[in-house]
C-alpha cells in the first residue's frame, strides 16, 4: 500500500460512523452467466446491506448517521426521488437511532401511474412513520436542498436538532467513505483481484468510493461506472466535481484524478426510472440463469454493462469481474405495470 494510500484510509477513520450492517455481504460466483458469457463473474450482494430490502446507501448512511449522532441530531431531512431507496433506507436507519425522519419526494419519473405514487418505497416509507413532503420539481437539486435548509431553521426554531443529507454536489460525498471501507471487506474475502469492477453511477457516491477503494487494496482493477441518473456527458461533470471534494475531505488532493474513472451510458435511455431493451435483456438474464431479481432503475441497468461490454471486448473473454449489486428492490413493484407489459411482450 502507498503512503498516499495510507493517508487517505487514516482520514476515513477519523470520521464518525455508525454500524449499519449487520456483517459483510455475500460474495458469490454466478456459474451460469459465467459460463454463458466466458468470464468468471461474480456478484457482491450489497442488495442485502442494511435494513428494509437494504441496498448500497447502507454502507453510506453509516457516514452520515455518525455525523449526525456526532452532533446530536433528532432529526434527518433528506431529498430523492419518489421511489428512492436512499430516503427509505434514510427512513428505516432513523427509527434505529431514535431520529424523526423528514423525507422530500422530487417528481423526477414523469408517469401518471397510481402503483409508482403509492407503492414500493412510498408505501415502504410511510410504514417506517417517515414524514413526507414533496418537492415538485426533479432536475434542481440546489432548489430541492434550500427547501430542505428553509425547514431546517423552522425545525431549529422549535427546539429541534437537524441533519441534512444534501442532494445535491455542493457538498463533500461523505457516503463514498462507505465504499472504501466495502473495498476492505472485499480483500478480507477475495485477496485475488478482480480485472474488471462494474457499479453502478448516479449520484457518484458509491462510485466514487468504490474507484479509491480499488485505488488502495486493488490498483490494477479497472472500475466501470454505469449511468443510471445521467448521461455520460452530465456525469462527467459532476465526477470531476465530486471527486475534487472527496480529496479535499481525505487531505489528499491528488489521490483521485479523471484518468481513474470510466463510464458507460448504452442502457441509460430512454431517461432514469425508465426502462429500456438493454438493461430490460439484462434484468431477464440475471433472473432466468441465476434466479436474481434485478430492479428496473438502477440495477438492471448496471448489470446490463457486463454482457455488453464482453461483446465489445472491453471486458475480455475468461477475465474475472465483478458486478456489485447495489440493490433497489423496495421499489420493485411501483413499476409492475411496466415490468407485466415487458414479460407480456
Amino acid at each position: 500500500m502507498t503512503p498516499e494510500s495510507e493517508h487517505v484510509l487514516n482520514a476515513i477513520e477519523q470520521l464518525p460512523r455508525v454500524d449499519i450492517l449487520d456483517g459483510p455481504t455475500p460474495l458469490i460466483k454466478l456459474n451460469q452467466i459465467s459460463d454463458k458469457l466466458d468470464v468468471d463473474l461474480w456478484m457482491k450482494r450489497d442488495d442485502l446491506a442494511g435494513p428494509s430490502f437494504g441496498g448500497n446507501k447502507a454502507r453510506q448512511l453509516e457516514y452520515y448517521f455518525g455525523a449526525a449522532v456526532a452532533q446530536d441530531a433528532d432529526t434527518i431531512l433528506i431529498t430523492g426521488a419518489v421511489q428512492s431507496n436512499f430516503v427509505r433506507l434514510t427512513a428505516a436507519v432513523a427509527v434505529r437511532y431514535g431520529m424523526k425522519a423528514i423525507i422530500q419526494l422530487e417528481q423526477r419519473v414523469s408517469t401518471k401511474d397510481p402503483l409508482y405514487h403509492q407503492s414500493g418505497n412510498v408505501l415502504l416509507n410511510r410504514i417506517l412513520g417517515a414524514e413526507i413532503i414533496a418537492y415538485p420539481v426533479g432536475e434542481d437539486e440546489k432548489g430541492a436542498d434550500d427547501a430542505l435548509y428553509a425547514k431546517v431553521d423552522a425545525l431549529r426554531a422549535a427546539g429541534r436538532k437537524p441533519y441534512v443529507i444534501p442532494l445535491g454536489e455542493n457538498k463533500p460525498p461523505l457516503g463514498a467513505c462507505g465504499y472504501v471501507q466495502a473495498a476492505a471487506e472485499l480483500k478480507e474475502q477475495m485477496p485475488e483481484p478482480f480485472d474488471t469492477v462494474i457499479v453502478a453511477s448516479g449520484s457518484a457516491a458509491t462510485h466514487i468510493g468504490t474507484v479509491a477503494g480499488m485505488k488502495i487494496f486493488f490498483p490494477a482493477t479497472q472500475v466501470i461506472g454505469a449511468c443510471v441518473r445521467r448521461d455520460r456527458t452530465l456525469q462527467e461533470g459532476r465526477l470531476a466535481n465530486l471527486r475534487a471534494q472527496f480529496n479535499d475531505l481525505v487531505g489528499c488532493p491528488d489521490f483521485l484524478t479523471g484518468d481513474d474513472f470510466n463510464l458507460w451510458d448504452d442502457a441509460f435511455a430512454p431517461g432514469y426510472g425508465k426502462l429500456g431493451p438493454l438493461a430490460r435483456d439484462a434484468m431477464m438474464l440475471m433472473a432466468r440463469n441465476e434466479g436474481y431479481i434485478l430492479d428496473p432503475v438502477y440495477t438492471a441497468k448496471s448489470f446490463a454493462a457486463v454482457p455488453a461490454l464482453i461483446s465489445t471486448g472491453q471486458i475480455k473473454k475468461g477475465s474475472r469481474v465483478l458486478y456489485i449489486n447495489t440493490g433497489g428492490l423496495g421499489g420493485l413493484f411501483a413499476y409492475q405495470t411496466e415490468l407485466a407489459a415487458m414479460i407480456n411482450g
